[in-house]
């Protein structure tokens, strides 16, 4: 059974090598080589859920599930050893169970869903390569690994994203939801890094026990960025808005990625850190505050809209939302058992949308009436409450910008200087001075506030630092340094030294 173990995140991973090589070498460009792929991905995620099982049995037979099960030797450097383990405690074994479940109906769905489709093999591949990155989020038995799942779920999101890659929109979407995860991506790193700092270890299992012989503000730091990769992953605020764009895939992927199992990592990991989170109260006040608003939103930007997937992935961000609103009122068990029905129920949903859309004649369902008469409220949810817009703006367009100019100076101004031929013709003379000074102007709420901060500190050092003639800093700090020195001289004189030591002596008495 130990050995059996091993092979659960592994089994994806041998089907995605076989496709990857069949597809290279042409062995499964055909009809007939679907039927192969198909059965070899199911049966890959079917030994995956029989393993899953026995040891659920075995557990609730002995009382006890296997807790942390080292299986090789990793890494090591130094003092540091990284292990390849799985940890399955009862909530590892649950989810786990639940991801290995719907992975399986999603593909069987998805033979018959993409049939004769051209990316048939490449769907499947990337559906693979997901299903292993979420058996390790779930099972692994320290963060290094978990961050490996991590990142190999969010590769497979921007794959299937743009599944049509011939489709703008597609494509830009992809893009879109890559980029606002790498947010979250910045804050799992840095918590893999505070975990090594603070506990000397990545093990879930020692984590969890050593919480209690840490500061507050230690594990405030740590789970800080926890918490901003859980709210990245799952699309809550203030991460809301790369979901909506997320949706470009084929159905099954859109059910798996944003309907059951990727939406709800981030959830998975505050349950997984709840001993953490308990000992940090304002921090559990956080979880309520973010879940309300994300709970909000998606409730209310999904009133109003007009197609199935876009209403089922608002719902679900709804959801997400109160089960982050139930973590942080400390009911975390009562959020597990809320995650794997709401799992359950959004897969037969996205999987039956389809056909639903084939059955139902009648329009979508009219917006509440509470709702159409406020004409704010309702004009809110249909732009969802400019989300999307203050993002842009204060992130999106002063990078955009940024990269901009800086292609510019190099083209225009670094290329001309060291000779080179400039695609734009190259500048001289004020062209080329007028090109330097727009250089770092600031555009944006974000980029004219560096800016302004900038010009305050060329102030200061222009007028208090480099200024000239005596009446900058430096000239003052002179100015002090002479009389400190005169001061110095008078004192090491024997007359004083022998005042000094019998004022010494008066104040003592």
């Amino acid at each position: 059974m130990h050995s059996l173990i091993s092979f659960i995140p592994v089994l994806p991973l041998l089907v995605v090598l076989y496709i990857g090589i069949a597809y290279l070498f042409g062995w499964n460009r055909n009809e007939q080589s679907e039927k192969l792929t198909g059965l070899l991905s199911q049966l890959s995620i079917g030994l995956v859920l029989l393993i899953l099982l026995i040891i659920d049995i075995q557990s609730l037979m002995t009382g006890h599930a296997p807790g942390h099960i080292v299986i090789s030797q990793w890494l090591a450097s130094g003092n540091t050893v990284i292990h390849y383990s799985l940890y399955l405690d009862a909530l590892g074994l649950s989810i786990g169970t639940l991801v290995a479940l719907l992975l399986l109906v999603a593909i069987r769905f998805s033979v018959n869903y993409l049939h004769r489709e051209v990316g048939f093999q490449r769907f499947f591949m990337v559906l693979q390569l997901f299903a292993s990155g979420m058996l390790l989020i779930v099972l692994s038995g320290n963060v290094v690994f978990t961050f490996i799942g991590w990142e190999m779920a969010g590769i497979s999101s921007y794959l299937l994203i743009a599944y049509a890659y011939d489709r703008p929109v597609a494509t830009a979407g992809a893009n879109y939801a890559f980029i606002s995860n790498r947010f979250g991506d910045a804050g799992f790193l840095f918590a893999l890094f505070l975990c090594f700092q603070y506990f000397g270890t990545a093990n879930w299992e020692e984590i969890n026990n050593e919480s209690l012989k840490q500061s507050n503000l230690h594990l405030g730091m740590l789970l800080i960025a926890f918490l901003v990769a859980a709210l990245a992953k799952s699309a809550l605020f203030p991460f809301v808005t790369w979901v909506s764009r997320a949706l470009e895939g084929p159905t099954p992927s859109s059910t798996i990625f944003y309907g059951s199992l990727m939406t709800h990592a981030g959830i998975f990991l505050i349950i997984r850190l709840e001993l953490l989170f308990v000992e940090v109260p304002f921090l559990m006040w956080m979880l309520v505050l973010l879940g309300v608003i994300s709970a909000l939103y998606g409730w209310l930007s999904g009133l109003v809209q007009t197609d199935i997937k876009s209403s089922l992935m608002f719902s679900t961000t709804a959801q997400s939302g109160l089960m982050l609103v139930e973590c942080g009122l400390g009911y975390f068990e009562l959020a597990a058992w809320h995650l794997v029905i709401h799992a359950i129920w959004r897969t037969w949903q996205f999987l039956s949308s389809p056909a639903l859309m084939h059955m139902v004649s009648r329009p979508a369902r009219p917006v509440p009436a509470w709702l159409r008469k406020s004409n704010f409220l309702y004009t809110a949810a249909l732009q969802r409450f400019w989300v999307d817009h203050f993002t842009e703006r204060l992130l999106l367009r002063p990078t955009q910008s940024l990269s901009s100019e800086l292609r510019d100076f190099d083209e225009k101004v670094i290329n001309t200087l060291v000779g080179q031929p400039s695609e734009q013709g190259g500048l001289s003379g004020l062209k080329l001075q007028r090109s330097v000074d727009r250089i770092g102007r600031g555009r944006g709420l974000s980029g004219r506030l560096m800016e302004t901060v900038a010009a305050a500190f060329e102030w200061f050092e222009e007028h208090l630092i480099l200024k000239g003639g005596g009446d900058g800093l430096i000239a003052l700090v002179n100015h002090i340094g002479k009389y400190m020195l005169t001061i110095e001289e008078l004192l090491s004189q024997p007359r004083y030294l022998v005042l000094l030591v019998a004022l010494t002596f008066v104040v003592v008495l």
